[in-house]
């Protein structure tokens, strides 16, 4: 079973939040690592953030839902997952990942298909996902996609930004680009996203 290291897309969204709650304005997370001179130290796991979230529940899997298998590698040859939300000044933010379980190299170029469904595995009444961020109050700005390509054993992450709002997601219904394989995971922890809300998403990359 190929391990899955997950926690360095947090990092990148953690430093994003927290820019945003000290200066309100949107920054990149690229902009975090210009302000640490040695980029092999990784981000501290110590900070706190000023989070208007309960503390991270993880929801409840509805046995009529059909999702991953909980371990092993799927048939696709990729398994897919999400983070704990974060959460400062009514803009939520959380990480897609994607890691490369097969045996052969695994394309992407572009941004994950996604729809958020709720605990019946229903869609979100009136939410939508979108291509970028800039649809997202405060959201950081879109990097942009290129292309990557990931071999056995490598993972990626695309990054989910929504403003807060009333409505719970469950599950996440993913493709890793439109037209590939559907697969159906359970969040990691619920998405406060709807009514007539939009999920913004930015392009893969590399976890490391």
């Amino acid at each position: 079973m190929i391990a899955i290291r997950r926690r360095s897309s947090s990092y990148a969204v953690l430093a994003c939040l927290l820019a945003l709650s000290a200066s309100g304005c949107g920054l990149s997370a690229e902009l975090e690592r210009e302000r640490d001179p040695d980029p092999k130290l990784p981000p501290s796991p110590s900070v706190t953030l000023p989070v208007e979230l309960p503390p991270a529940v993880t929801p409840e899997a509805s046995p009529s839902v059909p999702v991953q298998q909980e371990s092993g590698c799927p048939a696709s040859g990729v398994r897919l997952g999400t983070e704990v939300v974060q959460g400062a000044m009514g803009l939520r933010a959380t990480s897609l990942t994607l890691a490369n379980c097969g045996s052969r190299p695994y394309e992407l170029n572009g941004y994950p298909s996604i729809t958020v469904l709720d605990e019946a595995g229903a869609p979100l009444t009136g939410v939508r996902t979108v291509e970028g961020t800039d649809e997202v109050s405060m959201a950081p700005e879109d990097p942009g996609p290129e292309p990557l390509t990931l071999a056995p054993g490598e993972s990626a992450y695309a990054s989910l930004y929504w403003r807060m709002n009333n409505q719970k997601g469950i599950y996440l219904r993913v493709a890793p680009a439109k037209g590939r394989e559907v697969t159906t995971v359970r969040a990691e922890d619920y998405l406060d996203i709807g009514p007539d809300n939009v999920l913004g998403t930015s392009p893969w990359k590399p976890l490391e």
